[in-house]
């Protein structure tokens, strides 16, 4: 087996610049080192990989051997590596969370929360993110086992002494059916007549809130842990229940499903409590995340 020497970082990084420059006086001139120095770097790489990288012979500019072909992605991954190991140390010396996970109910806007974690992503480019998207207790359950460092929770979460909340906003419900369903047709629904009618219930899939009823009117009910599969059903005239009305807008608008006009109540509006652990306090980017999401809640609610 023929040994070979481990490369300095510096001579793989004076490689790629004669390589993205053309030239060693370029790479010598972008580096603020002698056109000597990067020849020598070149030479003793060279050396130490026992292979020629570049063919000096018949041009004025460098030309990678078949050899330095092969190894330009190597030199290019071991130098990205090193820098994004240095931008990690570097953030987590400022106080950055070495990764953040969020537990995020699936109320919340998913236009809001894409563009958040888009921004989140420039801002924070060396804080790996975790995002569960979760249904009522689910998400409290996810913040206080330690799964999650932030929580976005719906209302009515149990007071848990190892938790702290914040309410940052909310979204609004509105009970919708298909147009075809019994209820769409009347002219006006009386008091107790959704008592009649299969109503679709979010349910929860944690201990949290197990038996708990939100908006529920309805003796007759289906339950689904999944906010997707309701609003598949419900366009299909598979009973009424309440959406958030960022999801059924423009199937309100087009026909699609009809927005009821119940006399136990019209619109409600769900609460949005920002949570996390009392021994564990947000650091820099869970606080930049809880800001600009209290932030884009205000400012995509209705007006009065």
């Amino acid at each position: 087996m023929v040994d070979v020497v481990p490369p300095s970082l510096d001579h793989l990084r004076c490689f790629l610049a004669v390589v993205e420059e053309g030239s060693f006086n370029a790479a010598a001139r972008r580096l603020g080192r002698a056109i000597s120095v990067v020849s020598y770097a070149i030479a003793q790489l060279e050396s130490q990989l026992d292979v020629r990288l570049f063919d000096r012979e018949g041009s004025r500019r460098p030309q990678l051997t078949p050899a330095g072909r092969a190894l330009l992605s190597e030199a290019h991954a071991i130098s990205d590596d090193v820098d994004a190991l240095l931008a990690k140390v570097r953030s987590l010396k400022q106080g950055l969370e070495p990764e953040l996970s969020i537990a995020v109910d699936v109320m919340v806007p998913g236009s809001v929360l894409a563009r958040l974690l888009r921004d989140f992503q420039a801002r924070f480019p060396t804080v790996p993110l975790r995002l569960h998207i979760e249904a009522l207790g689910a998400v409290a359950a996810l913040v206080l086992d330690g799964r999650a460092t932030l929580g976005i929770a719906g209302p009515d979460i149990m007071d848990m002494p190892e938790i702290e909340r914040e309410r940052i906003g909310s979204v609004e419900m509105v009970p919708v059916a298909a147009p075809d369903h019994a209820l769409s047709k009347l002219d006006r629904i009386v008091p107790g007549e959704t008592r009649k009618h299969l109503q679709l219930v979010l349910t929860d899939r944690s201990p949290l809130t197990e038996g708990r009823d939100f908006s529920v009117f309805s003796p007759r009910s289906w339950r689904l842990a999944d906010l997707g599969a309701k609003h598949a059903l419900l366009k299909e005239g598979i009973g009424w229940g309440s959406m958030p009305r960022h999801v059924v807008s423009g199937d309100i608008e087009s026909g699609a499903l009809v927005e009821l006009q119940l006399p136990e109540s019209t619109t409600l509006n769900y609460a949005l409590v920002a949570m996390w652990r009392k021994d564990c306090l947000p650091g820099p980017a869970a606080v930049w995340v809880l800001d600009e999401l209290r932030d884009r809640l205000a400012a995509c609610a209705p007006a009065g």
